[in-house]
């Protein structure tokens, strides 16, 4: 067994291995990006339309890209090209959304 491999995807019917980087995900990859990209739009759409977004959000996407820099850090599993390409566009698509919400009057949900 490959050392950077320890499960398959929780996702039925995939079988993909999933990288040491995402163990905590019990995702693959390919799904992990997949439900990235959704939060991540998600967030601009809201941005966009003044929707409030909580803290909590924001540190989930930020744990997002922190996954995507280990994953890529560690070869995690030596993605294929494409996978490579999705997340370096998940990334920069990351740090935008960033810039965004510090350039903008992003109302942030603060518990009280």
């Amino acid at each position: 067994m490959d050392s950077g491999v320890l499960r398959t995807c929780r996702r039925v019917p995939c079988r993909n291995s999933i990288p040491i980087a995402l163990v905590g995900e019990q995702l693959c990859l390919d799904h992990f990006l997949d439900e990235a990209f959704v939060r991540t739009n998600d967030m601009f759409d809201r941005c966009r339309e003044h929707r409030p977004l909580t803290s909590a959000e924001l540190e989930w996407l930020l744990s997002d890209a922190l996954l995507i820099v280990k994953n890529l850090e560690e070869g995690g599993g030596k993605p294929v090209p494409d996978q490579r390409e999705r997340m370096l566009d998940l990334l920069l698509m990351l740090a935008n959304l960033h810039e965004y919400v510090a350039h903008h009057s992003v109302h942030l949900d603060r518990p009280a």
